[in-house]
């Protein structure tokens, strides 16, 4: 099992989320979140200076099998592509186990149901 996180930009939030369905990526759960990027500025609007290091993005977090990871990073990768400074990155991080906390059971199991195996 792995981990997979992805920072993404929040306008690219519907496309990535409409990718991972389609991948048959049925749970993930998701963040507002602020972080610093290497892009340091500083942009006038209206008069007024603003200080755009700090950046909002979105944080997706889902766990897959093994045999899942590539499907969900490419569809990540392809939905939240831009191409310009700031598409944000995606981590693959190992899962130890799985608990469902319902049923006891561990391991890839935990993740979907049995019925549902594909």
């Amino acid at each position: 099992m792995k981990k997979i996180e992805a920072i993404i930009r929040k306008t690219k939030f519907e496309d990535v989320k409409e990718a991972l369905l389609a991948a048959d990526i049925e749970w993930f759960s998701y963040y507002d979140v602020r972080g610093e990027g290497k892009m340091r500025q500083a942009r006038i609007y209206r008069g007024v200076m603003y200080d755009t290091s700090c950046i909002e993005r979105i944080l997706i977090n889902v766990v897959v099998r093994d045999k899942n990871v590539e499907r969900t990073v490419t569809a990540i990768q392809k939905a939240a592509y831009t191409g310009e400074i700031g598409d944000g990155r995606i981590f693959v991080i190992p899962i130890e186990d799985a608990i469902r906390i319902r049923t006891a059971e561990r391991g890839d199991i935990a993740l979907y149901n049995a019925e549902q195996e594909k």
